[in-house]
């Protein structure tokens, strides 16, 4: 109901709505900022980091979200008296703009719990995954929230999606194919953020830095990003040496056929030598036995797994063993052989003419 500037109640009431209205605006800023500062004393935690991201994060909109719905009020106040036909519009433009504050927030704080998740020790792709479950959330809610402030329909939206997604999935089954590799990735999680991988399949091989939800982005051994469809996950093969627990040593010990009498002594001191070194995990198969007569030698296979994973600390005690095998062999008064012929020459007995 619109009231006439000429009515002498006009000015005392108009004035009291936007008095009232400041007022309350003011008192809610102050009552947010003495919140905050509340919030700021306390000892760290997981949850009171939550908590005190919560209301940071939070700050922005709920100043917005004040000035909104005091702006709205004021406005309200002012198209009462000089501009009805602005009144319909204004319930449907504050939904929309709480709507946006709401968003924006929501956003902020979910990649602001991320962050904290990941710095607490979570797995960084299990927080990336739900961030982005949480923000797809969000914005449907909203998204159907808004609509049905202007008159959609709860049930024709979902009929709509049905319909659309119907079309949708026939029109872009490879970006709804990339979409559930990528939900299949965070579901089976045979890779996280981090993991050195390979593909024996596919020419694939390094460092995962991204997975997104239609691309994985790989940082190869060339110091090149790799970008792999998470579709191509669900037909190849990968492996994730990240997740080994022992790195294999394995090699042939080549004698000379003249050194068969210290093959037995050399075999023994071999394997005195990998039981007694710190780096060799004494828990997995350690062999070392003499195992094939080779065309130029006779071989000993040497097999054993260190401790370590780490590739630069595992050359380095292969470095060791395999050093220590020479001066073993050459202790024994042995030594390697190396691929040779013998040539044998009959004389010929027959008289000559």
């Amino acid at each position: 109901m619109t009231e006439p500037l000429s009515d002498p109640a006009f000015a005392p009431r108009t004035l009291w709505e936007v008095g009232l209205i400041l007022f309350f605006t003011l008192l809610a800023f102050a009552g947010w900022y003495l919140l905050l500062r509340r919030l700021a004393r306390g000892e760290a935690s997981l949850r009171r980091g939550l908590l005190k991201a919560f209301w940071q994060q939070a700050s922005p909109v709920a100043l917005a979200v004040i000035g909104v719905v005091s702006a709205s009020l004021l406005l309200d106040v002012a198209a009462r008296h000089l501009l009805p036909e602005l009144l319909p519009w204004i319930a449907p433009l504050r939904a929309c703009a709480l709507a946006l504050s709401v968003l924006w927030g929501a956003f902020r704080y979910i990649d602001a719990s991320e962050h904290i998740h990941v710095d607490a020790g979570s797995d960084a792709t299990s927080a990336n995954a739900v961030a982005k479950l949480a923000k797809a959330s969000v914005l449907l809610v909203v998204f159907l929230g808004v609509g049905q402030q202007f008159g959609l329909s709860l049930s024709g939206l979902l009929a709509f999606g049905g319909a659309g997604g119907l079309i949708i999935g026939l029109a872009g089954k490879d970006i709804l194919s990339n979409f559930f590799g990528g939900l299949m990735i965070f579901l089976d999680r045979p890779f996280k953020v981090g993991d050195w991988i390979s593909s024996p399949d596919r020419n694939i091989e390094g460092t995962v830095e991204h997975i997104g939800w239609r691309l994985t982005r790989i940082f190869t051994f060339q110091n090149r990003p790799l970008y792999v469809p998470n579709s191509v996950f669900s037909t190849i093969a990968v492996e994730n040496p990240q997740r080994m627990s022992n790195r294999r040593i394995t090699t042939t010990v080549g004698l000379r056929y003249e050194d068969s009498a210290r093959v037995a002594p050399v075999v023994a001191d071999i394997h005195a030598m990998l039981a007694a070194h710190p780096e060799i995990d004494q828990t997995q198969s350690l062999l070392v036995n003499f195992n094939a007569f080779g065309e130029s030698s006779l071989n000993i296979m040497v097999y054993c797994y260190t401790r370590t994973t780490d590739w630069a600390k595992w050359l380095a005690v292969q470095q060791e063993v395999l050093l220590a095998i020479v001066d073993i062999v050459h202790r024994h008064g042995a030594d390697f052989a190396f691929p040779s012929r013998t040539l044998f020459v009959e004389a010929d007995s027959a008289p000559r003419a």
